[in-house]
């Protein structure tokens, strides 16, 4: 069940942090993106889960083998950049719309790969 939540976060993160690029897919892209900023208020639950999530198993997989896998790092760096605004008090790293560049592009590429790598861990035996 803890499994499912990291894949879940994992994607669901992902999707949040990659919004603006999906707003600039050329079919569907629009609709998309309002469905996922629907979400939006609830990022820091996501978060939450992600870094709960992924720490656990961190420290699961550093005790006890049988090494530490890139499920929980992305997990755990999702979370971070979800709750980036409450953990430091600093603006967002990451945006909702707009213009794309610089940072803003490198984390909504890093949400593609997280949601890639939560549909992988729902494939991947635990």
């Amino acid at each position: 069940m803890i499994a499912l939540l990291l894949d879940l976060s994992n994607i669901l993160g992902g999707l949040l942090i990659a919004l603006p690029l999906l707003f600039m897919l050329p079919r569907g892209g629009d609709e998309a993106g309002r469905w996922i900023s629907r979400l939006d208020p609830f990022a820091w639950i996501v978060g939450v889960v992600a870094l709960v999530t992924g720490g656990y198993y961190l420290i699961v997989h550093l005790t006890s083998g049988p090494h530490l896998f890139h499920f929980e790092v992305v997990a755990i760096a999702v979370g971070v950049i979800l709750l980036w605004d409450r953990l430091t008090g600093r603006p967002p790293l990451r945006r909702t719309e707009g213009d794309v560049q610089g940072a803003a592009l490198i984390l909504a590429i890093f949400g593609v790969i997280a949601v890639l790598v939560g549909i992988q861990g729902l494939f991947t035996p635990n």
